[in-house]
């Protein structure tokens, strides 16, 4: 008599090629990767709709589209000619079914959290309408094209200011914390609190004496009017109108960037690594190189990185003094337009730049720092 013995059925083992490619790098970093930015863009809906939720308290977004709804539907019955025999009464009776079909086949008869959801869906898409609001320049556009239109020019004169403000801070850093004490070091610290002064502040001054006074540089604008012809002479006129606004926002925050990142260089160099490393007969230029600069680059980075996506939402009121066609001007006219829409697509802008700033981050400790290795808390 022979019994039959049951046994579970195993599963199959992976291949050694399959065990290499798990354990890869490649596959590290693609998984830590695809986590990552599943984390980001879960975290940027989530600040996305608490703006809407926010932003709808009172009715705004539901106000702004039944007021695009009205606007349209009243207009394009008045200039049907078919619509003219009509009594105004027949033609408000009109008006009114049409206006109601319109928000029926919206969605705007349904619960909120069901209208939130399509609102959601709008905003990470930038569908935001048209700019019904706001100034005649704008109004007949999409809040689309005007923000894709100005980030351009925002980000122009963001990235340029910061990136002379911040490699020139760092630098002339690196040199005052070599001579602490010195006339100069005493000099940036008398100076720091001129930094407490916006830069539109600066950039009236500026205004006044380059382009009143001395008339050598334009007073406002990205370009000269007309525009140049040929495209040398457009790229010049840009960087002559961006002279002004770009030093308004380099001296507003110089002294004060110089002293905070001297005073960071100090405390490195008093490191026991540091001392050992002079100790040692090491070249100054050296030892800041590879013991104090190296070492803080990650912290550099993140401060540099940061400061360029933060720095031009700010900009609302300088871009106005310099009539700097970027965001922050078109902010300010939708602020005093209670234009709802571009004040949200201009924080979803935001939000999208924080998150890919984040998300690259990561990998720029991994090449700067050996010390740091993209998604190794997750490797088996």
């Amino acid at each position: 008599m022979t019994t039959d013995t049951l046994t579970a059925p195993t599963s199959p083992e992976k291949s050694p090629a399959a065990k290499s490619f798990l354990n890869s790098t490649f596959f590290r970093v693609l998984r830590y990767s695809a986590v990552r930015l599943l984390t980001l863009f879960i975290t940027v809906v989530i600040g996305v709709y608490l703006t809407i939720m926010i932003a709808n308290m009172g009715g705004y977004v539901d106000t702004i589209m039944r007021n695009e709804i009205r606007d349209n539907t009243t207009q394009s019955i008045l200039a049907n000619p078919n619509y003219r025999n009509l009594t105004p009464d027949a033609k408000q009776e009109l008006i009114q079914k049409k206006i109601a079909s319109e928000e029926k086949r919206l969605g705007l008869d349904q619960p909120f959290v069901v209208r939130s959801v399509r609102y959601l869906t709008n905003a990470l898409t930038l569908n935001l309408g048209r700019a019904i609001n706001m100034s005649s320049d704008h109004g007949s556009k999409e809040v689309r094209s005007i923000l894709l239109e100005r980030l351009p020019a925002t980000l122009l004169l963001a990235g340029t200011s910061e990136l002379i403000l911040f490699f020139g801070s760092v630098f002339i850093a690196l040199s005052l914390s070599r001579k602490y004490g010195s006339f100069w070091d005493k000099l940036t610290i008398a100076f720091s609190p001129t930094s407490s002064a916006p830069p539109w502040f600066y950039g009236i001054f500026l205004i006044l004496i380059f382009a009143a006074i001395f008339k050598v540089l334009p007073f406002g604008g990205l370009v000269d009017s007309p525009p140049p012809s040929t495209r040398v002479d457009y790229i010049l006129s840009i960087l002559k109108h961006l002279i002004l606004p770009a030093s308004a926002v380099i001296i507003s925050s110089m002294f004060l960037s110089i002293y905070s990142w001297r005073t960071f260089f100090l405390i490195f160099s008093s490191e026991d690594y540091v001392e050992m490393a002079k100790a040692k007969g090491l070249p100054g230029r050296d030892v800041e190189r590879r013991y104090i600069l190296r070492p803080t680059l990650p912290t550099i980075i993140s401060n540099f990185a940061l400061l360029v996506i933060t720095l031009w939402q700010g900009f609302t009121i300088t871009e106005t003094v310099f009539l700097w066609p970027g965001l922050g001007i078109t902010l300010f006219k939708a602020i005093g337009f209670y234009d709802t829409p571009v004040i949200v697509g201009s924080t979803i802008i935001y939000a999208y730049l924080l998150g890919i700033t984040v998300f690259l981050l990561d990998f720029v400790y991994a090449l700067v720092d050996p010390r740091v290795q993209v998604g190794s808390g997750n490797a088996q």
